[in-house]
């Protein structure tokens, strides 16, 4: 999709507000020149204090991105992204896990259920701010203690929002989804190269 602009995406300097390796892995994959500066903002907000899960993950990501923003110049980036994932269920968000202990907690609560993943995203070019956040429903099936246990094992859930990672070992846990499959990773590829695709063509 970024094809015909990606001669004017390389000569701008873009900067990638995250500390993700997923998120790095795939903006690198769109063919264009993107620096990685993980933000340092503590991510301390709280989803009660929000209207809705979107103003949430909007609102984490933009201070991703104003945080980023205030620490670089001499060039100012001409693009900075942010984005941040929480997963949900019964209205209720399931961030990091902080140990083994919890990781399977939340595991064990999302087996052959229904949750949400939104991913919201702030692009900042100059003084004007995109932003938006995408959705999708990824339901999970069967699993025993056993299954979940050995997962926990892995490692893998303790940095990943709810607990597991759709690419990776995570992914077997998965039946089915409904939307888009980057959004579970967390960086909705479709919208944030459309809106890439408007600005600069």
């Amino acid at each position: 999709m970024l094809h015909p602009v990606r001669h004017v995406l390389n000569q701008k300097r873009i900067v990638l507000a995250s500390g993700s390796p997923r998120r790095q892995e795939l903006m690198k994959n769109l063919g264009i020149n993107v620096e990685i500066c993980p933000s340092r903002f503590e991510e301390d907000f709280k989803p009660e204090d929000f209207p809705s899960f979107c103003a949430y993950v909007e609102e984490t990501a933009l201070h991703k991105v104003l945080e980023v923003s205030d620490r670089l110049h001499d060039p100012a980036p001409d693009v900075i992204i942010g984005a941040d994932t929480v997963v949900t269920m019964d209205g209720v968000v399931y961030g990091k896990p902080k140990n083994k202990e919890r990781a399977f907690q939340i595991l064990t609560k999302l087996m052959n259920r229904k949750h949400r993943v939104y991913t919201g995203v702030v692009i900042k070019i100059a003084d004007k701010f995109i932003r938006f956040t995408e959705t999708t429903d990824v339901y999970f099936g069967q699993a025993t203690p056993e299954q979940i246990h050995a997962y926990v094992d892995t490692g893998e859930p303790l940095d990943k929002a709810g607990g597991y990672g759709i690419q990776g070992v995570g992914g077997t846990f998965i039946e089915r989804i409904e939307g888009d499959y980057f959004t579970v990773i967390g960086l909705p590829l479709y919208r944030i190269c459309r809106e890439l695709y408007c600005l600069f063509r």
